[in-house]
């Protein structure tokens, strides 16, 4: 793939923070998508951003593995505090992205590496963004 635009979070982050996170922070969880070329899920953790009634997930570092599986499949499971659900996902179009964007860093900019990471990435066109729906509860 050309021009794939990715952030690779700092080691801390990526090997102890995503770990911990969704058990000690209560606006994290836990995001499972098949991956687009094995089908294997891969599962990571993720901050959910609730929007004028609405849910959607923003990739903060960029073109991650998990939004290009989750834009193969279009489907994917959350799991937040022992509760499961499937759910759908349509991009957002790049032009509808900046309040998403703003709500996001409004929610998230405490959370480390988030506020820095768009400001290396300030393209709203440099964040996958997903609208979720749910499927079905578990």
């Amino acid at each position: 793939m050309t021009g794939r635009t990715y952030r690779k979070p700092p080691w801390m982050a990526r090997t102890i923070g995503a770990r911990m996170a969704a058990r000690f922070n209560p606006a994290v969880s836990r995001l499972s998508v098949p991956g687009r070329a094995t089908g294997r899920w891969h599962t990571v953790s993720v901050a959910v951003l609730e929007h004028e009634g609405q849910r959607y997930l923003l990739a903060a570092g960029g073109d991650t593995d998990w939004s290009l599986n989750l834009r193969a499949a279009g489907h994917g499971r959350l799991q937040h505090k022992g509760h499961v659900e499937d759910f759908t996902a349509a991009e957002v179009p790049i032009d509808q992205r900046p309040p998403l964007i703003g709500a996001y860093l409004g929610r998230f900019a405490k959370m480390p590496t988030v506020a820095r990471t768009f400001r290396a990435l300030p393209d709203p066109a440099q964040h996958p963004t997903f609208h979720l729906t749910s499927a079905s509860p578990h």
